[in-house]
């Protein structure tokens, strides 16, 4: 059902170095170059993550309530790609740990890449 996820970057270079290097992780590669946009694949037939810069040439913000849950084959994977998200400048907004919601569990670390935008590896 989804085609792609965009977040937008208010610096290109060092929001693709940064996903270069954390989604290279789960065997991601850009895909795409387009202007203004990075487009990055994982397996065959599964959505592209992307970045950008606004089209409208404003400044890129993070949107409250908003966040991409990236898929992890383990806990022990949300644990190893959270550190790695750490180590390439992210910032924790949520050690990685089990988590219970209106009584799904799962298990997921939640972290902002250098623009602000939410994210988290999941796995259930």
């Amino acid at each position: 059902m989804i085609a792609y996820t965009l977040l937008g970057t208010n610096n290109a270079q060092k929001s693709t170095a940064f996903y270069d290097a954390l989604l290279a992780e789960v065997g991601g590669k850009r895909a795409v170059e387009v202007d203004r946009v990075t487009l990055y694949a994982g397996a065959d037939g599964t959505p592209f993550f992307g970045i950008a810069e606004p089209a409208d040439g404003g400044s890129a913000s993070v949107g409250n309530g908003c966040m991409v849950a990236l898929a992890a084959s383990s806990p022990e994977e949300v644990d190893r790609l959270h550190a790695k998200a750490m180590e390439l400048g992210a910032t924790d907004d949520g050690t990685p740990g089990p988590r219970e919601n209106k009584g799904l569990a799962f298990y997921a670390g939640y972290f902002r890449d250098p623009d602000g935008n939410k994210l988290n590896f999941f796995h259930m």
